[in-house]
């Protein structure tokens, strides 16, 4: 094999090798223009990744104040508690006031019922008390008055009728008077029977 034979041959071979070549160039041209691509996109993100960064930033700044409130809040959510409790005492306490005075208060009902009825019986008893004035005493009184001005006027013997006279008068009065009493309290006893 000659020279040239060589060359040929050797050319031969080198043409697909050029023609791969020429196709590694373009490929490689292209993968360039993508990268420059890609290495914009890379710079974008960079910048993104920054503005991100920031915002993480200022996220973690808002954040502990957020954890800071929570914290107090939760101080004053203790202190709120304790005194929810506090009050839930007092409440029970004022609860067991109510329930002694409402007992204090049946009692005391109970008191002005009983005094309600001796009241009742005392205007009667008042009542009888006038009554017994008005009819007999003062009938008495009277009787007696007279019966003295006429001792003044007769003698020893007028007087002693006089006496005995006065004695039944007062006697009359006495049962008159225990008479109405007698009817009295059998009128009331009818109308507590009909009530």
């Amino acid at each position: 094999m000659t020279e040239q034979e060589m060359l040929q041959a050797m050319e031969r071979m080198l043409k697909p090798i050029s023609a791969d070549l020429q196709e590694v160039k373009e490929d490689v041209r292209v993968l360039k223009n993508e990268m420059q691509e890609v290495k914009e996109d890379v710079r974008v993100l960079k910048g993104e990744m920054k503005e991100v960064k920031e915002d993480v930033r200022a996220l973690k700044g808002e954040m502990k104040e957020v954890k800071e409130d929570v914290r107090a809040l939760k101080g004053e959510m203790q202190e709120v508690k304790k005194d929810v409790r506090v009050l839930k005492g007092e409440m029970q306490e004022v609860k067991e006031d109510v329930r002694v005075l409402k007992g204090e208060m049946k009692e005391v009902k109970e008191d002005v019922r009983t005094l309600s009825g001796e009241v009742q019986s005392l205007k009667t008893r008042v009542i009888g008390i006038e009554l017994h004035l008005e009819n007999e005493t003062d009938r008495g009184i009277k009787i007696i008055g007279e019966g003295h001005a006429d001792l003044m006027r007769k003698l020893d013997e007028a007087l002693r009728i006089e006496n005995e006279k006065e004695m039944l008068h007062l006697r009359v009065n006495f049962l008159e008077g225990e008479v109405r009493n007698v009817k009295r309290r059998l009128s009331y006893v009818e109308k507590a029977k009909t009530a």
